[in-house]
Parts: C-alpha cells; sequence; structure tokens
C-alpha cells in the first residue's frame, strides 16, 4: 500500500500556529437529547449504542483519523492515518451529580473546553453526558478548528443525526490505515510537489495571450477586494475594552436560546437579514453590558469597537469537505447608539458595503497569497495579526435544519456552538439555528468575563428591545396603511357622487 497524506491548506495551518496553552483553537458544541430510546435499563444513557454509531459513521469522515505530521525542514503540517487510533479516547462517558441542572452542564462544559486537544492523536473529542434532569442527556464536542469550519459541521453532524427515529446502529466497517511517509518521502514529496506547481505556473503564464482582458480584469477585481479589505481594520488595532485582555487556559461556558421567527419578523419589519439583526442584538448587549461595568456613554460612542464575523466561501461541490473555506468580515458596532432601529440601519450599511467591495473574496485571497510562504513566516504573520487584535469580538452564526433530528432514536432538543478565543479576547458569541430557534453559545476567559451569564441576560434585553420597536414600527405601518385606505375610498366616492 503505497504512503499517504494530505497537506493542510494555508488556513489551517495558521489555526495551529495560533494555538497557545492559553489560546485553544478548537471549536465545539452542547448537543441536548431526549433520553428516549438510549435508556438503560437502570436510568442511564446506552454508552455503548452510541460508541457503535459513531464506529459506525467513521469511514464516512476519514479526518477522524488522521493526526498531525510534520514536513522536515520546512516543519509544515500534513495529515496522516494514526495507525494506533483508539475510539475509546475520543468517546467519553460521564454523569453529572445531582440534580443535573443545565447549570451543572454548564459548568463541565467550561471545563471540558479548558482542556487543549492532544496533537499527537486526531484532533476531536466527543463527551457522553448523562444524569441530566428532565429525562435527557447531551454531548459535549470539541474538534480543532484546523479539521473543519461551522458550515462543514453542519454536514458532519448529518452523519450521527437522522431526521427520521431509526434506532439501531449499523456495522462499522473495516478500516486499515495507509501507510504514513517517513521524514525523507515527506521531504522529496513536498518538494516535488513546491517544482511541479512552479511549472503549472510557468506554462499558464505561455497561456495569458488567449484570456489577457478576462485574467486582467479578475486580477484588478481581487486587488480591490483585497484593498477593502485591509482597509476595513485589519492594520489597526481595535479599542481596548473590558472584554479585551490578557486571558488564561481556562473557560467558562453559558447559553441563550430565541425564536428564529422573532428575528426574522425584526428583519421582515426594519429590513437587513438574519444575520444584520444578530450583529445588530450583539451591539446592544455588548453597549448594556460594559454601561454597566461603568463604561460612559461618551467612551462607548468614541470606541473603535469591531466585530469579526466569519463568511463562508464553501461552495455546492465543496459540502462535506473537510477543512476551512471561510474569509472574515471586520465589521464596527455602533456601541454609542442608543436606539436599537438605528443600530440595526447601521450595521446593515456596513455590511452591505462588504457585499458590495466583496470583501470575503479580499479576506479569502489574502489567505491564498500565503500558500507559498515558509510556515515560520505564516505563523508570524498569524501571530502578530493576534497580538494587534484588529477585532475585539467574534460573532459567528450557522444556519442549520429547520426541522427534528434524532440520534438513534433520540430526539436532538438543543445545540449550543462554540467558537475558539483568540489571543486577547475574552469572549467569543456562536449561533446555531435549529428546527425554528436561534442557539447562542458565550464562550469567555474564566477570569476576565466571570459574569458571562449577565452578558447572555444583556443579549437577550438587547434582542427584547429590538423586537419591540420592530413591533412598534409594524403598528405604525398599519395604522398607515388603514388611514391611507380609508382616505382612498372617501375621496373615491365623492368622485363617484360628484359625477352622478
Amino acid at each position: 500500500m503505497l504512503a499517504h497524506y494530505d497537506r493542510l491548506s494555508p488556513l489551517d495551518a495558521s489555526f495551529l500556529a495560533l494555538e497557545s496553552r492559553a489560546t485553544h483553537m478548537h471549536v465545539g458544541a452542547v448537543t441536548v437529547f431526549d433520553l428516549a430510546s438510549l435508556r438503560t435499563a437502570s436510568g442511564g444513557v446506552d454508552f455503548d449504542r452510541l460508541r457503535r454509531h459513531i464506529a459506525a459513521r467513521l469511514h464516512l469522515i476519514p479526518r477522524y483519523r488522521q493526526r498531525l505530521a510534520w514536513v522536515p525542514v520546512e516543519q509544515y503540517p500534513v495529515w496522516v492515518d494514526d495507525d494506533h487510533f483508539n475510539l475509546d479516547y475520543h468517546v467519553r462517558h460521564i454523569a453529572l451529580p445531582h440534580p443535573g441542572g443545565d447549570e451543572q452542564l454548564k459548568q463541565l462544559a467550561g471545563r471540558i473546553m479548558s482542556q487543549q486537544l492532544d496533537r499527537d492523536k486526531p484532533l476531536w473529542e466527543i463527551t457522553i453526558v448523562e444524569g441530566l434532569e428532565g429525562d435527557r442527556f447531551a454531548l459535549v464536542s470539541k474538534t480543532h478548528h484546523c479539521m473543519i469550519d461551522g458550515i462543514a459541521g453542519v454536514d458532519l453532524m448529518a452523519l450521527l443525526l437522522s431526521p427520521t427515529p431509526e434506532d439501531e446502529p449499523q456495522e462499522a466497517p473495516a478500516w486499515q490505515p495507509r501507510p504514513a511517509p517517513n521524514g525523507t518521502e515527506l521531504f522529496v514529496k513536498e518538494t516535488s510537489r513546491r517544482v511541479s506547481r512552479l511549472l503549472s505556473h510557468l506554462l499558464h503564464v505561455t497561456e495569458l495571450p488567449r484570456d489577457l482582458g478576462g485574467l486582467v480584469g479578475d486580477v484588478a477585481h481581487r486587488v480591490k477586494a483585497v484593498g477593502a479589505s485591509l482597509a476595513s481594520g485589519w492594520l489597526t488595532p481595535s479599542a481596548e475594552t473590558p472584554l479585551n485582555g490578557p486571558i488564561g487556559p481556562n473557560r467558562r461556558f453559558d447559553w441563550l436560546e430565541t425564536p428564529l421567527e422573532t428575528v426574522k419578523e425584526v428583519k421582515d419589519v426594519l429590513g437587513g437579514t438574519v444575520n444584520d439583526v444578530v450583529l445588530a442584538v450583539v451591539a446592544g448587549g455588548v453597549r448594556r453590558f460594559l454601561l454597566e461595568r461603568d463604561v460612559s456613554p461618551g467612551e462607548l460612542a468614541a470606541m473603535e469597537f469591531r466585530v469579526m464575523a466569519p463568511v463562508s466561501i464553501r461552495t455546492g461541490a465543496a459540502a462535506g469537505t473537510m477543512g476551512n473555506q471561510v474569509a472574515m468580515w471586520l465589521v464596527p458596532m455602533p456601541l454609542g447608539e442608543a436606539d436599537p432601529v438605528r443600530r440595526l440601519e447601521i450595521v446593515r450599511a456596513e455590511t452591505d458595503e462588504r457585499k458590495a467591495t466583496d470583501q470575503a473574496l479580499g479576506a479569502a485571497t489574502l489567505v491564498r497569497m500565503s500558500a507559498g510562504a515558509p510556515t515560520t513566516l505564516v505563523a508570524l504573520g498569524a501571530r502578530l495579526a493576534a497580538n494587534a487584535r484588529p477585532f475585539n469580538l467574534t460573532v459567528t452564526n450557522v444556519p442549520g435544519p429547520q426541522f427534528p433530528l434524532y440520534l438513534l432514536g433520540a430526539r436532538l432538543r438543543a445545540t449550543y456552538p462554540l467558537v475558539p478565543l483568540w489571543r486577547g479576547h475574552g469572549l467569543g458569541v456562536a449561533l446555531f439555528s435549529y428546527d425554528g430557534t436561534l442557539f447562542w453559545g458565550f464562550n469567555a476567559d474564566y477570569d476576565l468575563v466571570p459574569d458571562v451569564d449577565r452578558f447572555a441576560a444583556a443579549v437577550d434585553a438587547s434582542l427584547a428591545e429590538l423586537t419591540a420597536a420592530a413591533g412598534a414600527a409594524a403598528a405604525r405601518r398599519r395604522v398607515d396603511d388603514a388611514d391611507g385606505d380609508r382616505g382612498g375610498t372617501t375621496g373615491q366616492s365623492k368622485n363617484v357622487r360628484a359625477t352622478s
């Protein structure tokens, strides 16, 4: 059998370079299910059936049986099959102490997310949690960001979940790890790859005259997109805030649920997209939270507070593939604006500008430009960007299926996502929509943001404020429409009488 390896993309490699003792680069989620068909005779969860189900799906996601290896000299990371793969290391079982409430589950999730993944093994773990009150159990999962992005995660989740309550796991097919190349083979293969890539570029240059006009136009568009992306704030530091500062390795996790229909009603009345409403709600939540932290309205108005919002550039053809296919927007937040409707208008104008100037393409082009750079330079660039802190907060919003899903017959009730914290970031916000509900996950540094529950409450209050404003605007619109209808009818009647 031939030796096999897969090279990480520059973006995936940057997530490895950004990781440190305090900045864990794993994404994760807490998913909650009805116990239902997975209940054992003692009232626990059937761990063996769940383990067999996961084992039966692993052949569909080969990356989950691969570990990191490194190209000699260049020290670039690659994926190779783990010939010592042991599923028992990655799928774990734990029980909450009585009474097994949501607060205890949040504390457990925070402790699990505080631990880095072992780089000598495949970079993922799932902890099955029983003892959750209300006849429920949970899965706490974490996967390194270099393996997966949020949009890909929806595809992977579908491998374990089903739209129908099937309750029997399939048999796991046999798996044989492919041999990993040794250091000499890796070095030779990567050197050959670089030479072939150079020759391919030279051949491409000889064909330029055939479509030079189209190429020049594409390059010009990309250059403008890169310029617009850089000008959005990547080259300047963002504001100093109570949410930003030195962080440690420990985490707190909290969550919130809101009806998706509520957010859609707001955008239908006031305009914009669901993501615009989410960003405006976050802006209002940050404003409330910082005011509670004794930041003055004047200080808020002067703050250059930016959100980094990942934007998927994953095509339909790439659905279900591993690795990251995202670009990043920087969006300034109008923290000084007290009017929730005006905040939404400002956010909407900012996101419209980013779409018009194709800043997702610009950010993606910058990442691709690093493809030929030495690994040390890529790592240095990633760390310098993190130290400069061009944004204050990550907000990622992933759309999910709007129908019930099941895990071996157990219905999925909630899924609270987690986004990693960058250096100098005390808080990250992730959202996932499922079956009519928007699930918010708040990942916080244990010491810098000990009151993450108050931030969740501030976001909830911000949404209520914006919803009330949208309701008032809709009521005024109905009154205006009714007045217009009455005025039109009266005028028509007068004309009819005059004619007769």
